[in-house]
């Protein structure tokens, strides 16, 4: 472990046994089921112990990285040196006023578009079968079904890498596709304000239920995977071009290019981050050559190599 004894011992005096790990395996903390050690993994449960931590590892000069529930990550096999900052289940609370919904940024997403449904509001359905966090969907404007989470989002409470806050409106976000002010300023998402309409719970549960089966047909959910692999190339669809070059079933170790949906990687069972990255390497090269397309990965990749 790279940090001092000094630090940790500040770090053990906010967090308890339970909520601060030693040399965690990443694998467990990715829906990729991949990845090395981290030498220090925080659960916090409210914004000081975030801040604190934060600016623990600011005087100390030690790296941090913050994450969701990692569904959309690749750790490489060495793991993580310094801290990660997992914001996820420990930080999940929301309150619904009206038609306003206020949410912690750990929240999962489909839990998010259920307590919706429940208060009779609509506007998230497309978002229940997306597996991160709000969070880490607000980072990266997730979407899916024509919706957006900018579609929604009023305000977004945020925090800098050293501990200052900071509170943006929606056009003050900088959404874009697959991108926000978050990504480009590397701030960290703690609480999302989001207005929705009033809806009809039946309708919205039909309509969530019908989304749940067209990616049930869809996308390999049975196998461990960060999702779609690569962006959408401008005026292409990843997927398409990757099946079009017959690419589906293309294994490296554990690591697979979906057989029911090309635009995933899938772990079969033992894939190292390696296996996944040699595949994306090949991917590109063979697209590259065929169409001239620079495919690049959607999947965050972190790590030592």
């Amino acid at each position: 472990m790279t940090i001092s004894n000094e630090a940790y011992e500040q770090l053990k005096a906010i967090f308890p046994e339970q909520r601060l790990l030693l040399n965690e395996p990443m694998e467990n903390h990715t829906s990729f089921k991949i990845g090395g050690p981290a030498d220090i993994l925080l659960l916090p449960i409210n914004d000081i112990e975030i801040q604190r931590s934060l600016k623990i590892c600011t005087e100390f000069s030690i790296p941090v990285f913050v994450m969701g529930n990692g569904s959309n990550l690749l750790v490489r096999d060495k793991g993580i040196r310094g801290v990660v900052l997992k914001i996820a289940k420990n930080f999940s609370h929301i309150q619904v006023e009206g038609n306003l919904i206020k949410a912690q940024s750990g929240i999962p997403l489909s839990a998010l578009a259920k307590a919706a449904v429940q208060h009779s509001l609509k506007g998230l359905e497309f978002a229940s079968g997306i597996p991160g966090t709000l969070g880490g969907a607000t980072t990266m404007n997730a979407g899916a079904y024509g919706g957006e989470l900018k579609d929604v989002i009023v305000n977004v409470n945020a925090m800098d890498g050293t501990g200052n806050s900071y509170s943006y409106s929606t056009e003050e976000m900088q959404f874009g596709y697959r991108t926000s002010r978050i990504q480009t300023d590397k701030l960290i998402v703690l609480g999302v304000d989001l207005v929705l309409e009033t809806g009809n719970q039946q309708e919205s549960l039909e309509l969530m239920v019908e989304l749940a089966k067209q990616r049930r047909e869809k996308q390999p959910l049975t196998y461990p995977s960060a999702g779609s692999t690569f962006k959408r190339p401008v005026g292409y669809y990843a997927g398409k071009l990757i099946q079009d070059c017959g690419l589906k079933g293309l294994r490296v170790g554990g690591a697979q290019i979906s057989e029911l949906h090309a635009g995933f990687i899938i772990n079969l069972g033992g894939a190292t981050a390696r296996d996944v990255m040699e595949l994306i390497g090949k991917v590109q090269g063979i697209i590259k050559d065929k169409y001239g397309v620079e495919m690049q990965p959607e999947v965050r990749i972190i790590g030592e190599e």
